[in-house]
């Protein structure tokens, strides 16, 4: 399970309806909106947590992952010291994180990229990322066609 930034993981792209997702993974193990009407789907098996957003017609926009298989920059990442994942990102141009602490978790966000690691511990627990929002147009800068 490769990240890819400001794209997805592996083969699930920003910007894939709820059918293009299930004709990878099959129906979700759970799925439910939340308290913004958007659609999410839960894949156990994956670790993975997907949102559909009900103002983009329901294109996925946001995933969070933390299956011991996911990889940066062909790293696996899930368990790994902060120090060795910051490096591998920052070595690839992923710099500048904004860390928020809340309870025993720190989250390193880059806003550029749009990717959150949370970490506990001092190693990354899971990873989520978003669809990039296009600064001169703000609107969502789909991948998927």
């Amino acid at each position: 399970m490769n990240i890819s930034v400001k794209k997805g993981v592996t083969q699930l792209v920003f910007g894939m309806k709820q059918k293009d997702v299930e004709d990878l993974y099959n129906l979700p193990d759970r799925q439910y909106k939340d308290d913004d009407g958007n659609i999410i789907y839960l894949y156990n098996a994956k670790k993975m947590r997907l949102t559909f957003y009900a103002d983009e017609d329901y294109r996925l926009g946001y995933i969070i992952a933390s299956h011991p298989e996911l990889e940066i920059f062909s790293e696996k990442i899930i368990g790994r010291k902060w120090e060795l994942v910051s490096s591998i990102a920052k070595n690839k141009g992923i710099k500048d994180f904004e860390k928020e602490t809340f309870d025993s978790v720190d989250s390193y966000f880059n806003e550029s990229n749009w990717i959150i690691f949370q970490v506990e511990f001092g190693e990354v627990l899971r990873v989520e990322l978003g669809a990039i929002i296009n600064n001169k147009t703000d609107e969502f800068e789909w991948q998927f066609k």
